[in-house]
């Protein structure tokens, strides 16, 4: 290799690995709730002290207001993993709006598709019906007199027993075990004109397994390491922390590779100053590449 051929190398090198200062500022928590309080509230002081609409035990019957509070009960403006699928369901020629609510990377999005959004997408002979909305269970003649049976249409029964495929969906009619059944695995379906949602079983994972950690082993606790892509990594605190109050932030770092890092922390728990002080480090580590987590320590001690 020629001394030109060198000297590309290395300038391509150095233009990659080249550590950068990061501009001065001064940052300092405060010591007292009092000092506390002058400073300003930061955007996520705000949702932390947004206010839920009063609560509710039960389900709504209304679309929009199971929307829109789980949508503040996940933090979905922050929260990443956070999936929500609105789409139109088709029964007995009528429509519905609906939606989906599951975490990324806790489920297995071949279940979602083939045994939940399928049939209550797709107009087959199961959703499209030509009568009306009663269904003749008896019908007898006396005296020339025909006297029939029938029984109202029920969507929420009509959905349970002929729509959803999936072996395990359970109905349920409060936010708690709802949201629990979320933040183990499951997705949860929302149907407008109806008090209850659907609990429905489709947890998976399309990863090999996950290895044990060969350079901090421990004898005590989990033997899985952060090994995987992002989203598994998360799942795998997701299923240690069964909590909705965790939260998830995406950030990208490096200006080439733009590397997804997460920022995972409890809402009601964690400091939002350190919290705001951790998100603006990263936001302002000026690398071209980021080789691994131990960059990360060496940039911002320096």
């Amino acid at each position: 290799m020629d001394n030109t051929k060198k000297k590309n190398f290395f300038q391509v090198f150095n233009n990659i690995f080249e550590y950068r200062e990061t501009p001065e500022y001064n940052f300092s928590v405060p010591e007292n709730k009092d000092e506390e309080k002058d400073k300003n509230i930061s955007y996520e002081q705000e949702i932390k002290e947004q206010e839920l609409p009063s609560e509710p035990k039960n389900i709504f019957p209304s679309f929009s207001d199971n929307l829109e509070y789980v949508k503040v009960r996940y933090n979905t403006l922050i929260n990443s993993d956070i999936l929500i699928r609105e789409f139109t369901l088709t029964a007995r020629n009528k429509q519905y709006n609906a939606f989906l609510l599951y975490i990324d990377g806790m489920v297995d999005t071949t279940l979602i598709n083939d045994y939940v959004l399928t049939p209550l997408m797709l107009k087959n002979r199961a959703n499209v019906f030509d009568g009306d909305d009663e269904k003749v269970i008896s019908e007898t003649v006396t005296n020339n007199i025909s006297v029939r049976k029938v029984k109202r249409f029920n969507l929420l029964d009509y959905i349970m027993s002929s729509l959803i495929p999936q072996n395990s969906v359970k109905q349920v009619q409060e936010f708690d075990k709802l949201i629990d059944g979320i933040n183990s695995g499951n997705c949860a379906l929302f149907i407008d004109t109806l008090d209850s949602a659907f609990d429905i079983d489709v947890k998976g994972f399309k990863q090999r397994s996950v290895d044990k950690p060969a350079n901090e082993i421990v004898v005590r606790g989990s033997q899985e390491a952060f090994t995987e892509n992002i989203r598994t990594n998360t799942s795998l605190i997701r299923r240690l922390v069964n909590n909705e109050n965790l939260i998830m932030e995406n950030i990208e770092v490096g200006t080439l590779s733009k590397t997804k890092c997460a920022v995972c922390y409890m809402k009601n728990i964690a400091n939002n100053e350190l919290v705001s002080e951790i998100k603006f480090r990263l936001n302002n580590v000026n690398v071209d590449y980021l080789v691994s987590s131990r960059s990360v320590r060496t940039i911002n001690r320096r």
